[in-house]
């Protein structure tokens, strides 16, 4: 959502009915390793997720895709799906989304903030730290109005945790 590396026509405010955001990834690639895994986001089933569509040029289409399959789907963690968003002012498109695999093995569920705050301080990976990532994420939530309560939390706890680190 904030960093689509993509090129756009346009981002709009969109909503997908059916899935929430949630910290429910262990990250061992980008924001972790296999010995220290991170925790990022994926998408899970139940609820509705307010966030961002990017309208892709026809002639681009098939690159973006491609381009963001190889970024996305590097461990197998997510699954692939397009799936119908209302954007604002309820105009309704297919979005191509990554929905969080159960059956994988670093699907880690539902956690406990606590220890969901943990693993976002301690993930480090070669995209940085899980606690940027979450930094990062709740940023542009924030410029883009959406008030995430559970991200919020985490991130409280995990910046006490950080404050505590030698």
């Amino acid at each position: 959502m904030w960093r689509p590396d993509f090129p756009h026509v346009e981002a709009r405010r969109a909503l997908l009915r059916g899935y929430h955001r949630a910290l429910c990834v262990y990250s061992v690639r980008y924001r972790g390793t296999p010995e220290c895994p991170g925790l990022v986001l994926g998408l899970e089933r139940g609820g509705s997720c307010l966030g961002r569509a990017f309208r892709v040029a026809a002639e681009n289409a098939d690159a973006v895709t491609a381009y963001l399959d190889g970024r996305e789907l590097v461990t197998g963690v997510y699954a692939p799906k397009f799936l119908n968003v209302r954007l604002e002012g309820g105009q309704r498109v297919s979005a191509y989304v990554f929905l969080a695999r159960r059956d994988h093995e670093q699907y880690a569920g539902r956690l406990a903030a606590e220890r969901a705050a943990e693993l976002v301080v301690t993930g480090h990976g070669p995209s940085g730290s899980g606690l940027d990532y979450l930094r990062n994420t709740i940023a542009h939530l924030d410029e883009m109005g959406i008030r995430d309560g559970p991200l919020h939390r985490i991130l409280a706890l995990a910046e006490a945790k950080a404050r505590k680190r030698p």
